[in-house]
């Protein structure tokens, strides 16, 4: 059976102008080995058809429609097969959708109803592939349904993921290994994130449901000591002057610093012990 968003291993069954036809071959009750039948072929362009291949020669390739919506074979690796995830970059995003890069001669459309935010060329998404019900092939960033929950990571691991929806309420959905449902609460969840940035976290729960919660930082002793420098840093833009202190509103502090408002206390409180500022009525001076 000739499956599509699949790689398989055809037998080249005849070849014309066009290309090698390729088939499945079934087993006789004589053990001997004969062709599928026409209907069940496949073309590879003859363009991909490796140096000295012939008639019975077997090739590892992979099923996807063309532009004409034919069933096609190719002997390149897609970036991405039925059953997984990865990030694939936005080609152009027309009327109709968008238009990923997936490695292929036909870059992997993107269905209006598919995405999550709005994609524009350049950006890099994560995707998951399906068959639409015209049984072509198109990605969908709705990916949480293709996320798993049977990860081995336990409380404190160090993970890598990619961030795929934001919800000011709830916060960041991140699949951990593009593989794992992760998520970094809203409170946790620092300025400037955006879909498809990937990111290194640290797992403060594994739930009983087997999802991750996240954080971004690292356990507070050493992120105070980052924050503290990043903070030193951001002196240098306000000429020494920060023109608000840590009694400021929280959504000032997070669109400043970047820092959630515990978080950026606890930078002042170490920069204030060592000696490197003074704390002001209205403003934090460094020394």
């Amino acid at each position: 059976m000739l499956e599509i968003g699949k790689r398989q291993t055809l037998q080249i069954m005849r070849i014309t102008p066009h290309g090698a036809y390729l088939g499945e071959c079934a087993e006789t009750k004589t053990g001997q080995m004969r062709a599928s039948q026409p209907a069940d072929t496949v073309l590879l362009p003859g363009k991909e058809l490796p140096e000295g291949a012939g008639v019975g020669s077997e090739l590892d390739v992979f099923l996807y429609k063309d532009s004409e919506d034919r069933l096609i074979a190719t002997a390149r690796e897609p970036k991405i097969k039925l059953g997984e995830l990865a990030v694939l970059e936005v080609k152009s995003v027309t009327s109709i959708g968008a238009f990923l890069d997936w490695g292929l001669e036909k870059d992997l459309f993107l269905p209006f109803k598919e995405q999550v935010g709005k994609p524009a060329s350049g950006m890099k998404l994560l995707v998951a592939l399906y068959v639409d019900k015209s049984g072509r092939l198109c990605g969908t960033m709705k990916v949480e349904k293709h996320l798993r929950t049977d990860s081995s990571y336990q409380k404190d691991a160090r993970v890598w993921g990619t961030i795929y929806s934001i919800n000011p309420r709830i916060g960041a959905f991140v699949a951990v290994d593009n593989r794992y449902f992760g998520l970094v609460q809203a409170k946790d969840l620092g300025f400037g994130y955006r879909i498809g940035d990937r990111i290194e976290a640290r797992v403060t729960q594994v739930r009983e449901d087997g999802k991750l919660n996240l954080n971004l930082n690292r356990k507070a002793y050493k992120q105070m000591e980052e924050d503290a420098e990043d903070l030193l840093q951001l002196f240098d833009s306000y000429e020494g002057v920060l023109p608000f202190t840590d009694k400021a509103d929280p959504e000032l502090i997070k669109a400043e610093t970047g820092m959630t408002k515990n978080a950026f206390k606890r930078a002042v409180g170490r920069l204030l012990k060592a000696g490197k500022i003074i704390i002001e009525d209205d403003c934090i001076r460094r020394k």
